[in-house]
């Protein structure tokens, strides 16, 4: 999947059957961590596949050790440094999607299974299967439908793929009065908390997860309200955010996780703006 490093794909990671975690995927665009979220063992499935041109015997390889490439740069067919760009959607998929749907690429197929996995009535609907077995997508009978989900598919996995780079969500960093930001104590953090509200139905105090407590000097507030809809795993992403980033000791080995000596720690409110 991925060979030399100027080999890229992308594909999407999945949760297990069987897992005690609920159902989830990520498009990611490197090797992933096959245990991502805790979810036990998950499985990844690559948009394309890098097979290596073998070399007949006694035939003098003038390519060895250069980057050399022929075909359509990410098409089918593509060959880079001894290595055959090979797409994983087999033609008889989409012959059959075709038939149903007119004319189809295989690009478009990728973009429905992914964006058929966000479905939220999909997976609830098939709830129980997934628990159970690897997904499956059922070839669609609307032009309609197809077309719209093969949009937010495309638009996610670009998304996810590459969030470091799209526009930061506008949200609202506020510094104590009196404190600079060129203070670099004022960056530190020991665990990021979610303020408190009164639940609209209990009156009971609850996350109020619009507002996070970077620690007692600087806040972050403007959270959408269904960030906490959106789940990885077991978690929403502010969630893992902030189960992340705290300093935590583990019982068992005693060592200390701090994030704080990961680097600067001011690179943390990007991450909380990118999430």
């Amino acid at each position: 999947m991925f060979p030399p490093p100027e080999h890229d794909n992308i594909g999407f990671h999945i949760v297990n059957p069987g897992s005690a975690k609920p159902f989830s995927a990520v498009a990611v665009k490197m090797t992933p961590d096959l245990v991502a979220w805790i979810s036990n063992a998950g499985q990844f499935f690559p948009w394309w596949t890098w097979k290596c041109v073998e070399v007949a015997d006694g035939v003098l390889d003038l390519n060895l050790g250069r980057t050399v490439s022929t075909g359509q740069k990410g098409q089918d067919g593509e060959t880079r440094s001894r290595y055959r760009h090979v797409d994983n959607v087999a033609d008889e998929i989409l012959s059959k999607y075709r038939a149903a749907l007119g004319d189809v690429t295989k690009d478009d197929i990728f973009h429905f299974v992914y964006g058929q996995l966000h479905d939220t009535a999909y997976r609830a609907k098939y709830a129980a299967d997934l628990k159970k077995m690897l997904p499956h997508i059922e070839t669609p009978i609307s032009r309609e439908w197809f077309d719209m989900v093969v949009a937010a598919g495309s638009e996610l996995t670009a998304l996810h793929v590459e969030y470091e780079d799209v526009e930061a969500y506008p949200l609202d960093v506020q510094i104590k009065q009196g404190c600079s930001e060129d203070d670099r104590e004022m960056w530190h953090l020991t665990k990021v908390k979610w303020a408190k509200c009164k639940g609209p139905e209990t009156g009971k105090s609850v996350n109020d997860v619009t507002k996070t407590f970077y620690n007692t000097k600087l806040t972050i507030t403007g959270f959408p309200e269904d960030s906490e809809d959106y789940l990885l795993g077991s978690g929403s992403v502010p969630a893992w955010i902030i189960d992340l980033y705290q300093v935590k000791k583990d019982k068992a080995s005693g060592i200390v996780r701090d994030p704080n000596d990961w680097g600067q720690t001011r690179c943390i409110i990007p991450v909380t703006l990118w999430m």
